[in-house]
């Protein structure tokens, strides 16, 4: 069983996603930078969710694809 996300956490994450497609990919570092550049996440902690999450939905679309 996974852990169960906010849902303000799913709600920032996917409209990050929308705004900027291209700029996520499957890397968590990566991803947790470019949080941190594009949204006004106000702790450590909820920017680390935020890119964990979006990591694991650029994953999940990954696999999807091929």
């Amino acid at each position: 069983m996974g852990r169960i996300k906010q849902i303000f956490l799913k709600r920032v994450a996917v409209k990050a996603m929308k705004e900027y497609p291209t700029s996520f990919g499957p890397e968590f570092q990566d991803n947790k930078r470019k949080i941190r550049a594009f949204t006004d996440a106000s702790s450590k902690s909820m920017r680390n969710k935020i890119a964990g999450y979006i990591t694991k939905k650029v994953k999940q679309n990954a696999k999807k694809k091929d």
